[in-house]
């Protein structure tokens, strides 16, 4: 067999192997999304953290019982410095999302409307904004939605990372966690919330003496 007749077999053959080399960067990249942005699901991880869940997804833990919420502080996405545990003595409603995330989106309505509700109550939402990689996109987010409470910017994860293992599934985007006068974590959802499975997370804490 010539060069010449040689060199279409072995173009052919280089382009089989992109073509190949593409389809499973394109799947890897596609599995990477799905798990970082779902419905969630019901598992924090592992660990014991006395979570009992219910048939609706929300997990609850009884008083006594809880654990207490990590050191959550930073750089908000306004550029503004804030500690959650300034809030110590309220009740607080820290809600994982992203501006990339579409049930980030369905749900971002509920939490704005929730928040003007309970606001002057004793009730304070956080966000903390994941993975996107600028501000930009998340200010234009809660623009879009009416959020008006504050979202600490975390990009790379880090602050999720700080939560005790089998409290909060960094993969479960969004999540949410209310947290107790005290700072102990009372109930979670690994999924994106109606406005009626929001309020059943926070009315008994907001309840709680």
């Amino acid at each position: 067999m010539s060069a010449a007749s040689r060199a279409p077999l072995g173009s052919n053959r280089a382009r089989r192997v992109r073509r190949n080399a593409a389809l499973t960067a394109g799947l890897a990249a596609t599995a990477l999304l799905v798990t970082a942005c779902g419905s969630g699901g019901t598992s924090g991880g592992g660990g014991n953290t006395n979570f009992v869940t219910g048939t609706d997804g929300i997990a609850t833990v009884a008083r006594g019982e809880r654990a207490q919420a990590p050191e959550l502080s930073g750089k908000t996405i306004a550029g503004k410095t804030l500690d959650v545990a300034d809030y110590k003595g309220k009740v607080v409603v820290l809600n994982v999302w992203g501006s990339w995330c579409n049930p980030c989106r369905a749900e971002a309505k509920n939490f704005a409307k929730v928040s003007k509700a309970y606001s002057g109550k004793g009730v304070q939402f956080v966000g903390i904004n994941t993975r996107d990689t600028s501000t930009g996109a998340a200010l234009a987010f809660e623009k879009d939605w009416g959020i008006t409470y504050p979202s600490l910017y975390d990009p790379t994860g880090k602050l999720l990372l700080r939560f005790k293992k089998g409290t909060l599934n960094p993969q479960a985007i969004p999540s949410t966690l209310v947290l107790d006068r005290d700072g102990g974590i009372a109930a979670r959802s690994l999924s994106a919330l109606s406005e009626e499975r929001l309020l059943k997370m926070l009315k008994p804490v907001v309840a709680e003496k």
